[in-house]
């Protein structure tokens, strides 16, 4: 099987869909601590995109899916963790650019 070495976006739908499969995966929230304290989807962990190349490896493994998520289309940290994940190795990785914002207009809440 060919691997895609491209980043991909997932959209709120596909997040959603690998949620109600319980198709099992690890939602990266990569924005600082102080806005993951703030309201993060449910279930993600915190690594910001500045912390990835130290933490990864103590946080994810290399085997499973991982999600990343920040603010909103604008915001690139999502966008740097998952490129930074792919970099050291971690072959499926997805980024839902969409992030925070998206998941609070689609009327779902946030956690703290």
């Amino acid at each position: 099987m060919q691997q895609n070495k491209g980043l991909q976006l997932i959209t709120i739908e596909q997040l959603l869909e690998m949620q109600i499969n319980e198709i099992p995966f690890t939602l990266v929230d990569s924005l600082p601590r102080e806005s993951y304290d703030q309201g993060h989807i449910p279930g993600a962990v915190n690594l910001s995109s500045d912390a990835i190349t130290q933490k990864a490896n103590d946080i994810l493994d290399k085997n499973e899916t991982i999600v990343t998520y920040c603010a909103n289309y604008t915001c690139e940290a999502s966008t740097i963790a998952a490129r930074k994940l792919m970099d050291l190795g971690y072959e499926r990785v997805f980024d839902f650019k969409a992030g925070k914002h998206a998941w609070k207009e689609a009327g779902f809440d946030l956690e703290t």
